[in-house]
């Protein structure tokens, strides 16, 4: 039989310029939507849609609507994921950038629970919930059109374009939070200010929608698709085929969401609440605490390519479970320096545990399954280390102090690391 590519799929390839930015600009939306909804849950969607109870009641039911859509990230990851590996990634890419986005916008425009009472808290969830659907193919997509147009030896340099859209988007928001504190007043901020940033959103999705239309296929899928068939139903041979590496891929990225929204959307809450530090203060604690990230997402990759993508997540692993017992009672010190330096310290490890995610996950599944292996390892993973951060961080510090908080971060950074010790195969798919 001849396996040649058929005409249609011998396109010719995008520069590497727009094809890293396309991941990179995806993925800065991506953790841009997520972070303004987690700012506003940590400060003010708490009163704004939900019943008036005591304030941690509020604040836990925001963090509750926050989590909502984890649970939505892996429905979407499988949908998506199922068109991206049949389809092609790139349309797959267009379309889970469009729900993310609009969900996003329309939040901008909700009623509060003042003006509809239980519709507006109802109104939130479903949008929360399209934004996290969305969101379910947008990573695994964006790291597929890093890594399957890399060249050989630079895997991990590829692949953690799509990382540093985390400090990109985080910075942008909080940024965006931090200017409307310099010039708005807390009642204009609580009133309308808040909406500002959802708002902006629409502007990234545009700058993301027109570097996306520009795209081909990658190389490897236009292969791939030439040589055979895509499955009828890509979840159900995921995980009839490929069940350990799913488990182990999910369990793996355990550890970085739980330093992410530990130290972002639960470290600001309770700082500002708390800690008595105010709300300008913390953001711009954390916007230079994030840039330490970006470092360790650039030397992981680097390092990537040097050793393998699996050893450097192991040692990003050991090395979090350390900085876990300290967390707590820096951020219980009161001193704006020690919790500087502790949330320096555990975004600079969330950089080792996540930069050499793109190229080791994708790694684990053959092409016409990666979109979706990728996609539901890494979503079904965020569940328990993102869903559920703010919600047992916030419970531990009701019941025992912020000095437990921290063993969050070490147990799941335990959890990832006997992941990655019990998937010990050094082979990629790639």
């Amino acid at each position: 039989m001849n396996h040649a590519p058929t005409p249609a799929l011998m396109v010719k390839p995008a520069p590497t310029s727009r094809i890293l930015m396309a991941s990179l600009v995806g993925t800065s939306v991506e953790f841009y939507d997520f972070y303004i909804y987690a700012t506003a849950a940590s400060l003010v969607f708490g009163p704004l849609f939900f019943p008036a109870q005591s304030a941690s009641a509020q604040l836990m039911a925001a963090y509750a609507s926050f989590a909502l859509a984890f649970i939505a990230r892996p429905l979407g990851a499988s949908v998506f994921g199922h068109f991206g590996d049949r389809v092609g990634r790139k349309s797959t890419l267009v379309a889970s950038l469009m729900l993310m986005g609009g969900s996003t916008l329309a939040i901008a425009f909700l009623p509060t629970y003042q003006m509809v009472g239980w519709i507006a808290p109802l109104l939130l969830c479903i949008l929360r919930f399209g934004q996290g659907f969305g969101l379910g193919g947008e990573w695994g997509g964006a790291a597929l059109l890093a890594v399957e147009n890399a060249p050989p030896g630079w895997r991990g340099r590829f692949g953690m374009f799509p990382q540093l859209g985390a400090p990109v988007g985080f910075i942008a928001a909080n940024g965006l939070f931090l200017l409307l504190g310099a010039f708005l007043s807390d009642e204009e901020f609580i009133a309308w200010g808040w909406r500002l940033p959802f708002l902006a959103s629409a502007l990234l999705v545009g700058l993301g929608l027109w570097v996306r239309l520009k795209l081909t296929e990658t190389p490897v899928f236009a292969e791939a698709m030439a040589k055979a068939p895509p499955p009828k139903v890509p979840f159900t041979a995921l995980f009839r085929h490929h069940f350990r590496e799913t488990l182990a891929g999910t369990f793996a990225v355990v550890a970085c969401f739980a330093i992410f929204y530990i130290s972002t959307a639960f470290a600001l809450g309770y700082g500002t609440r708390e800690g008595g530090i105010g709300r300008e203060m913390f953001l711009a604690i954390q916007l230079g605490a994030i840039l330490f990230m970006a470092i360790g997402i650039m030397l992981s990759g680097w390092w990537s390519d040097i050793a393998n993508p699996r050893k450097v997540l192991i040692w990003g692993c050991i090395g979090t479970i350390p900085v876990g017992l300290v967390f707590g009672p820096a951020m219980g010190s009161g001193s704006v320096l020690a919790i500087f330096l502790i949330l320096s310290l555990a975004l600079l490890m969330m950089g080792f545990v996540y930069g050499p995610l793109g190229a080791w996950l994708t790694g684990l599944f053959p092409t016409q399954l990666r979109y979706t292996g990728t996609s539901v390892a890494f979503n079904a993973g965020g569940i328990m280390g993102g869903a559920l951060a703010p919600i047992v961080a916030q419970g531990l510090v009701e019941r025992f102090g912020i000095g437990s908080v921290g063993l969050y971060l070490s147990v799941a950074a335990l959890i990832s690391l006997l992941a990655l010790l019990f998937l010990d195969r050094g082979r990629s798919a790639l």
